[in-house]
């Protein structure tokens, strides 16, 4: 068995050299020469019939402008600050002639080495008293060899015994003491570098530590902060008798009857105010309204209402009612509705006139006996009721029901975006609106006296994560500007215009930003910005930076949860970085094999549940047992999205777990190739996929819509390619490069990489 996978890996790590050859343009003999063996001794070494000595495969590292992790796992070294490395636990590199070579610090870039033994002898004064941190420019190396050592790197502290070994930026003040009773013997190797240090400078928080604010919401939320108002916990209590329409909407009405709830604009540029009180009464006559025409708990209602202000009085509506509230976007044709209508069991529908969804809805029907209600917003249509005209004849007094719905009662249904088959319909209680206070308070970081704004259509997930609950737990106003496309021409003046304080939109709409002149319009309104729905591009983050002065907070989740990881309150952004995992949810990386995955290594992102179920944590998949417990097992949610973890704990999203491009023995993450052609100015967007390829088994595809003006020529094509090459591992260029006008998503806005 033993013999098998050795001659597997020296198979693949020959078949990484071959590739690499060639894409360097180098010949046989060539390489022969570079790494000083004969040519038919080469030959047999691409092949995979001699075990590779150590020092060729540094010459051919070196030959390729790679490191030689690259040809070792198929993977590029990610780690940039330090990395330990326990005994035992390097990555062997060769044997040969009874030496055994292994590499200490497989994971950090750019490697550079002088070696010095040293010996520290123990103190006992020193035990208790602060380590001297001192600094130099370049990198350091220390290898135990003999007793105990704590090592201090910034904020970081490891305690390294015989065998253990760290790497880390010198330039970061660090230090060391002899520990355990007894004198300590390492290896030290430095490297004073040129300049200055060779690590990105980050730019300060400045962060404002906040008192308690008096929400209606302290009742079932309280959270633990630092002295820099850095979320630490969050304890969610009583529940069990959880109504966010009762207990928050109608409650703020009662303390502040007049505060704004939200602003809306219509295509015509009719501006609404709804003011708390507004929002209490109207979804008041709206449960009256949807109760007289048999609405009733437990039914299950769709909402296709794009951006209209309707959308919130049915949602309040349904959850004062107890029936289940089902969003969807209006661009669903007939076959997507008949889909839904007849998986969740829809008895009533709310549409908006606008377009052909509610002509698409009524051919869908067929076959839907359970679809008995149908209810227009916006205009009128033979078989269906005109809410407009009608709901207004309905008190606007509503009673909370003895038999109201609460806690873990079933509250939301949401169709996931379905990238691969059908979706699935995820099932939400009432807790799961709590679960979206950390997503405003220290994420979009909204103000009680702010007005907050996520561009997004109701249709759409990240619409209850920034439209209504989250926000309104913290009685911040919420923004809602209609349009069809986005013009930044037209959207980004409302900003301004409006006073919109805190911004929260998905990568393509900063896109779609950067690539106007932003010093046109004004962004001075706005202090804090947000983006999610899939992984952020670093030179976006730059650009968006440089044109606004607003840093861009990265933040991850599903459909099937709130909040998992982001960037909040107190914390640094780190350019292309989701953030670190929020205290609401037991997160973590865990490899195929189910173990933890270490520094730098590629894991799923999964939540642990088996100490009890995290607020905000789906219910399951509705009428769909197998696939509930294919996602939740073992006292695990598998989210299906890979990342790895820095040395401070922020991740670093690689892709979905059926996107990685296996490519000639490589392993290669769909999202980095695509954050280097980014770069380019003349990308609008881009999708890398894979190819199916005889000899490399999968090559990489990228899919790229151009700025305006710009001709996808093959010229074009060759030099991004080229500028791949030269700006990652030269193994990730894409060879096929295609030029498309758009890029399938999903109705999140996700690239569908299996239709690219």
């Amino acid at each position: 068995m033993e013999t098998v996978e050795l001659n597997s890996q020296l198979l693949e790590i020959a078949y990484r050299i071959r590739e690499m050859r060639e894409i360097s343009g180098f010949t046989r003999d060539e390489m022969a020469k570079r790494t000083d063996v004969t040519l038919q001794e080469y030959t047999d070494y691409e092949a995979g019939k001699m075990d590779f000595p150590f020092t060729l495969l540094h010459k051919c590292a070196v030959a390729f402008g790679i490191g030689i992790t690259d040809l070792l796992e198929g993977d590029s070294a990610k780690l940039s600050s330090y990395t330990v490395t326990r005994k035992g636990q390097g990555q062997m590199a060769a044997k040969e002639d009874g030496i055994e070579i292994s590499s200490l610090a497989p994971m950090f870039r750019n490697k550079i080495a002088e070696p010095y033994w040293v010996r520290y002898a123990y103190s006992e004064s020193q035990q208790n008293r602060p380590i001297h941190l001192t600094t130099h420019n370049g990198q350091e190396f220390d290898l135990v060899l003999q007793g105990s050592l704590k090592v201090q790197v910034g904020e970081h502290t490891e305690i390294l015994r015989e065998g253990d070994s760290i790497y880390y930026n010198s330039a970061t003040p660090h230090g060391m003491i002899a520990v355990e009773g007894s004198e300590c013997l390492f290896l030290a190797v430095v490297l004073p570098g040129e300049g200055a240090a060779n690590t990105a400078e980050l730019h300060a928080s400045i962060v404002e530590a906040r008192k308690a604010e008096d929400y209606v919401s302290n009742r079932f939320v309280k959270t633990h902060e630092d002295e820099h108002g850095a979320l630490q916990s969050v304890d969610f209590v009583d529940t069990d008798k959880f109504n966010f329409a009762f207990d928050i909407v109608d409650a703020i009405a009662k303390k502040a009857p007049n505060k704004l709830a939200m602003l809306h604009v219509d295509m015509d540029g009719v501006e609404r105010k709804f003011s708390f009180e507004d929002m209490s009464k109207a979804s008041n006559r709206t449960a009256n309204y949807f109760r007289s025409l048999g609405i009733k708990k437990g039914d299950k209602v769709m909402l296709v209402l794009k951006r209209r202000y309707q959308f919130w009085f049915s949602m309040l509506a349904l959850h004062k009612i107890g029936a289940v509230a089902i969003p969807a976007t209006y661009q669903l044709v007939a076959h997507d509705f008949t889909y839904r209508f007849q998986a969740a069991g829809v008895s009533a529908l709310v549409c908006t006139a606008d377009g052909e969804a509610a002509a698409q809805a009524d051919l869908g029907q067929e076959g839907c006996p359970e679809l008995t209600t149908k209810i227009l917003v916006g205009g009128t249509r033979e078989g269906w009721h005109d809410f407009d005209s009608e709901y207004t004849r309905f008190s606007s007094r509503f009673e909370r029901p003895d038999d109201a719905i609460a806690g873990e009662d079933t509250m939301l249904m949401f169709f996931t975006s379905g990238t691969t088959g059908y979706p699935k319909i995820a099932s939400h209680s009432c807790t799961y609106a709590l679960g979206h206070f950390v997503t405003a308070k220290y994420w979009h970081q909204v103000h009680s006296d702010g007005l907050h704004l996520t561009i997004s259509d109701t249709g759409w997930g990240k619409a209850l994560w920034g439209k209504i609950y989250g926000q309104w737990l913290c009685e911040a106003a919420v923004a809602t500007f209609e349009f069809e496309r986005f013009d930044a021409k037209y959207l980004i003046p409302l900003f301004a215009k409006h006073k919109v304080t805190t911004l929260c939109a998905p990568p393509t709409i900063y896109r779609m930003m950067i690539k106007e002149d932003l010093s046109k319009f004004d962004f001075s309104t706005i202090v804090h910005a947000t983006t999610a729905g899939e992984a952020l591009n670093p030179e976006v983050f730059y650009q968006f930076e440089q044109a606004t002065g607003l840093r861009i907070m990265e933040g991850f989740g599903q459909t099937e949860t709130t909040l998992l990881v982001a960037c909040l309150t107190g914390m640094n952004p780190k350019p292309g970085s989701m953030g670190r995992p929020v205290p609401t949810y037991d997160v973590d990386l865990l490899t195929p094999e189910g173990k933890p995955a270490e520094l730098g290594e590629p894991g799923e992102i999964v939540i642990h549940v088996d100490k009890g179920h995290p607020c905000g944590l789906f219910q399951g998949y509705y009428r769909d047992e197998e696939q509930t417990r294919e996602a939740v097992c073992d006292g695990i949610y598998h989210t299906g999205d890979l990342a790895w973890r820095d040395e401070d704990g922020y991740y670093w999203y690689v892709g979905r777990r059926d996107d990685v491009i296996k490519s000639s023995g490589y392993r290669i993450g769909p999202f980095e190739i695509e954050n280097v052609i980014m770069e380019l100015p003349y990308v609008l967007e881009c999708g890398v996929s894979a190819a199916p390829d005889e000899i490399r088994g999968q090559v990489i595809k990228a899919s790229i819509v151009l700025t305006a003006g710009t001709e996808g020529t093959e010229d074009l094509k060759k030099e991004i390619q080229e500028y791949v090459k030269t700006h990652t591992a030269p193994y990730k260029y894409p060879r096929i490069v295609v030029f498309r006008d758009e890029l399938p998503k999903t109705i999140s806005g996700k690239i569908m990489r299996r239709l690219l």
